[in-house]
């Protein structure tokens, strides 16, 4: 080899090695990644319950609640409560209640319903004495002029009111016998005492007990109408039953 090409190929070494080290030496530019996208705050979530959710008036139920991403948390009627909870009410009527869940995210709603059952007070009705049933059911018999034996249309007042005095073995009666004023007093009082042992003898075969009855003759004593006509008289012949304490 010639001088002149050792010179030429230790140029082309020097010169490539020069090349070599200035792409060694040259910086890479690094890529720069694009920014994360910017994201809108989460919605609030809000959940509302009552447990049970049919009460009677004057009971208790207990509502219960939970929210995420909310900041202000309201029930209407309880105001602000926490982001979750519980609360026993106990509430007079029907009511729905509402939940408000805000935040940066919007707002968002959840309600539950509690259905009160009013209690409808009963209604006592005042007892009803022995003296006023034996007022309602017991009734006078009338008698003919001059006469103690029971009517056949009066048959079954007696069979009535025998039927109220057996059923009230407690109840005691005194039987009146009253006349018209026609006649001696004397005589009046007789009549009268054969008509109210008549009646005393009937309300006895009808299963009534002779202890209950007891029997007076008033006679005219004690008229219940005081006009002298046949309307008045025929008032006045009877057997008046008085309930004894």
């Amino acid at each position: 080899m010639t001088r002149s090409k050792i010179s030429l190929l230790t140029c082309i070494t020097l010169l490539t090695s020069a090349f070599l080290l200035t792409a060694c030496n040259k910086k890479v530019a690094k890529a720069t990644p694009p920014p994360p996208p910017v994201l809108p705050p989460a919605a609030p979530t809000a959940t509302l319950a009552a447990a049970p959710d049919v009460i009677q008036q004057g009971q208790s139920t207990t509502l219960t609640w939970k929210t995420q991403n909310a900041t202000d948390i309201t029930i209407a009627g309880l105001g602000t409560v926490p982001a979750s909870g519980s609360r026993t009410i106990t509430p007079n009527s029907s009511t729905t209640y509402t939940l408000d869940a805000k935040g940066p995210g919007g707002t968002q709603e959840a309600s539950a319903r509690v259905t009160v059952n009013l209690v409808v007070a009963a209604v006592q009705k005042p007892a009803v004495s022995e003296e006023d049933l034996f007022r309602r059911n017991v009734r006078d018999l009338f008698f003919d002029f001059n006469k103690a034996n029971i009517r056949p249309d009066e048959v079954a007042t007696s069979q009535s009111d025998a039927q109220f005095l057996a059923q009230h073995p407690d109840v005691k009666v005194l039987v009146e016998g009253h006349c018209d004023d026609r006649g001696s007093e004397e005589y009046n009082l007789a009549l009268g005492v054969s008509r109210a042992e008549a009646l005393k003898e009937a309300l006895a075969k009808d299963g009534v007990n002779a202890s209950q009855v007891k029997t007076i003759s008033y006679g005219k004593e004690k008229p219940f109408c005081n006009i002298d006509n046949d309307q008045c008289w025929q008032e006045n012949r009877r057997d008046h039953l008085v309930y004894q304490p």
